[in-house]
């Protein structure tokens, strides 16, 4: 028979590695968490710096489509530089909203140049914002994300 001595003893040793184990499974939760969060936030940081240039690389875009007709299609690789770099981490929505944007640019390159008075009347219209769908898009994607935070 085991005496009282070695019976307190096995089970100070008992206690000691279940808190042990304890405090070992809560750090790795933790840690496990705060990289997860981490990479969220850099997703999203590169999202969201990514959709920047998208956006102003369009807007330039499509202010010169308005005036010009495509004489040097060169103009466009940087959009579809982008475009592609989209297409690697973007949602669906955002991609199709990214092509249609880049459809638009073109469509309107080889449309008729507007005059002053047409790009007056088409800041008024529903369409004043051609950006508008992507940047919606980007906002519900991001906002996706970070909800998972």
């Amino acid at each position: 028979m085991m005496d009282t001595v070695a019976v307190s003893a096995m089970w100070g040793v008992m206690g000691s590695l279940v808190g042990g184990s304890a405090t070992v499974a809560t750090t790795w939760i933790t840690q496990t968490t705060l990289h997860r969060r981490e990479i969220l936030r850099e997703e999203m940081r590169k999202r969201e710096t990514l959709y920047g240039e998208f956006i102003g690389e369009c807007g330039r875009l499509l202010v010169d489509a308005f005036a010009h007709t495509l004489d040097e299609p060169e103009k466009l690789l940087p959009v579809y530089a982008l475009i592609n770099r989209i297409r690697i981490s973007a949602s669906k929505p955002v991609l199709a909203e990214a092509e249609r944007l880049l459809r638009r640019i073109t469509d309107q390159y080889f449309a008729s140049n507007l005059t002053v008075e047409e790009l007056r009347q088409l800041t008024l219209s529903d369409q004043a914002d051609p950006l508008k769908a992507f940047g919606e898009a980007c906002r519900a994607e991001l906002k996706s994300i970070r909800t998972r935070l």
